[in-house]
């Protein structure tokens, strides 16, 4: 009864949207991280290919029994939204990397945006199943 419950609202979604997020979290911080390493190059996961392997998800007609995001939490390694990719700028600096310091400080903001966001609708989300099991008003 309980998978049910949560798989009838957005919870798994919001689940796979924090996933993503810490795990884009890592890459952008091991940019910052590897900034004065030569020839480092930035890397990224693809917001694009994730948005709309979730979307491509969520449309999908499934029983209630089965996860909201099946193509996502199950997918193979050689998923494109699992892969960690090489971001294509053109600018390399004079140590042969191309790590812009206020663009990475811009994406890792952005992403915190999303993690807190998800966060947020997650927990209203619990408030309000737990106030419809405690019959509460």
């Amino acid at each position: 009864m309980l998978p049910n419950l949560f798989t009838s609202t957005n919870i798994p979604a919001l689940g796979e949207v924090l996933n993503f997020a810490q795990a884009r979290h890592g890459v952008l911080v091991g940019n910052l991280a590897n900034i004065n390493t030569p020839g480092y190059h930035v890397r990224d996961l693809s917001v694009e290919t994730f948005q709309q392997k979730l979307k491509e998800a969520m449309s999908q007609s499934r029983p209630h029994s089965e996860p909201i995001s099946p193509g996502i939490s199950q997918s193979e390694a050689g998923d494109p939204m699992r892969q960690v990719r090489d971001t294509l700028t053109n600018v390399l600096y004079h140590d042969d990397t191309n790590i812009d310091l206020e663009k990475q400080t811009a994406e890792i903001t952005k992403n915190q945006f999303l993690h807190n966001f998800a966060l947020t609708v997650m927990t209203d989300q619990m408030t309000l199943l737990q106030t419809a099991i405690s019959e509460r008003v």
